[in-house]
């Protein structure tokens, strides 16, 4: 059972509506890394979740925390759509797309930059979408929850570390101070969040819940003679200088190895021949009255 509670778990308003940002903005909510993935991730990961019950009550805890962070940003975009122009402001544009036809480059671009998403005004009536700042609209193939705790968390923490970096480059693009507090709180919960996946990868590898490698059949079911070779496959050999190319492997069941001129270890392929009944190109002659033709 969910219950919600009005008050926002953190909000200050821009000090003015800026209807491009909204739609640079709508990335956090709706895109790969946005809120809306991490927070249907957690979800489905803690009601998925058949280990100790921290874990499970853990993910919950998070999963919810994102509902609260995709309504902040929701409100956030409505306030920077708020008496947004409803049509390109044409005569502002003027000048830049012209200057990008004279100067070679798209004036699309130019359009895109100088204009709000239409969508914003078609499709929600000055609110936020389920969508990125493309108007992509979100997609349920963005989470990931396997079942595998140690998969999973670290899933979760590849997709804070790439939220973090878009939030960051937001703060970066807006000189309103209200967004930038906004932004500010929630850089900081998302700062918390690497490190608690990274403290629940710990956590989960010290109780031997899980292994380095997940999952932890792999070695068993493995080719182990190349489970820790490096194959160097582009030119140059300055990869060999790296961690992973020599010394012990962090599973501790091998010691890494550099192999500089990796060879092929398979035959030619030789696909079969197309069932005629599909009408494949074969590599003999299928034309009625053609055989024997060069």
């Amino acid at each position: 059972m969910f219950y919600h509670q009005k008050r926002l778990q953190y909000f200050t308003p821009p000090e003015k509506p800026d209807p491009v940002y909204a739609m640079k903005m709508q990335e956090l909510i709706g895109g790969s890394f946005g809120e809306m993935t991490v927070m249907m991730q957690y979800l489905f990961q803690g009601w998925n979740c058949r280990g100790p019950a921290k874990y499970r009550d853990m993910l919950l805890d998070i999963g919810t925390e994102e509902i609260g962070h995709v309504e902040m940003l929701a409100t956030m975009i409505a306030c920077l759509l708020d008496k947004a122009p409803l049509k390109l402001q044409e005569e502002g544009a003027a000048d830049r797309i012209v200057g990008a036809v004279m100067g070679g480059s798209n004036p699309r671009d130019e359009i895109m930059a100088a204009a709000m998403n239409p969508q914003h005004a078609i499709v929600s009536g000055l609110g936020a979408m389920p969508a990125d700042s493309v108007g992509f609209p979100w997609n349920g193939r963005f989470i990931v929850a396997s079942g595998n705790l140690l998969a999973d968390f670290r899933s979760n923490l590849h997709a804070e570390s790439q939220g973090l970096m878009q939030a960051v480059r937001l703060y970066e693009m807006t000189d309103d101070p209200g967004v930038k507090d906004h932004l500010s709180f929630m850089i900081a919960r998302d700062t918390m969040h690497q490190n608690q996946w990274l403290a629940a990868i710990e956590d989960l590898q010290s109780e031997g819940l899980e292994a380095t490698v997940a999952p932890s059949v792999a070695h068993e079911y493995g080719k182990n003679e190349y489970a820790y070779q490096f194959w160097n496959h582009s030119e140059g050999t300055q990869s060999a200088e790296g961690r992973w190319a020599k010394g012990p492997t962090p599973d501790g069941k091998g010691e890494f190895e550099y192999i500089a001129n990796p060879q092929p270890i398979g035959p030619e392929p030789n696909p079969p021949q197309p069932d005629p009944r599909l009408h494949g190109t074969s590599k003999t002659s299928q034309v009625p009255g053609n055989a024997g033709l060069a």
